[in-house]
């Protein structure tokens, strides 16, 4: 969970996270070789709140989280360092996949992801799954991501925007958790391929 050290006049000083909130805060209390700077910080503590959660990876977040909206006086590594990120699959005519590091632009968000290789893994199988573009802007002609079979290139019109759609809706369901029709789909398409002596496919 995340525990919060308040001073007397109740405002946040410190906020950290543990695996085990008892054994972390009475480390605080017990340990007699701490750092001055510590040493000062538990002689302000009057209060302890604390927020248990599921697992590991929502201390994280929630840390993460509460040291950015409270600016503890205490806490210096996460004050001023980047949020997690998301991925982010815009709101536009032809939608594209991206990394966002805050929710300012219109889209649909998933995550945030602590793990920045694994973000990127699912950003990557997205493209390569639903052929979605990637590009900043519209190019005025196709991009390399089209000839390698991983964008419809709407910039060339080769698809409609009804069938871009339908790769989007797809795709938004897939981040969403919702993998059972890929799989179903790539289980047949392989099959299929199988039938025709097709084993490279």
């Amino acid at each position: 969970g995340v525990y919060l050290y308040k001073d007397i006049t109740g405002t946040i000083i410190y906020i950290g996270k543990a695996k085990n909130l008892k054994t972390r805060v009475k480390s605080y209390f017990r340990t007699t070789n701490l750092s001055p700077k510590t040493k000062f910080l538990v002689s302000h503590i009057a209060e302890i709140d604390f927020i248990i959660v599921d697992t590991e990876v929502e201390a994280l977040l929630l840390e993460n989280k509460l040291i950015k909206q409270h600016s503890p006086k205490y806490n210096i590594n996460l004050k001023d360092s980047k949020t997690y990120a998301y991925i982010l699959v815009t709101d536009e005519q032809y939608p594209r996949v991206m990394a966002a590091r805050s929710i300012n632009q219109k889209g649909k968000y998933f995550g945030p992801y602590t793990d920045g290789s694994a973000r990127y893994q699912v950003m990557q199988l997205t493209v390569k799954l639903f052929q979605l573009r990637i590009c900043h802007t519209l190019p005025k002609r196709a991009c390399l991501n089209y000839h390698l079979g991983l964008c419809t290139a709407p910039c060339i019109n080769a698809v409609t925007t009804e069938q871009y759609q339908i790769q989007v809706k797809n795709a938004l369901e897939f981040l969403s958790g919702n993998t059972k029709p890929i799989i179903d789909r790539l289980t047949a398409k392989m099959t299929d391929a199988s039938n025709e002596q097709r084993y490279e496919l």
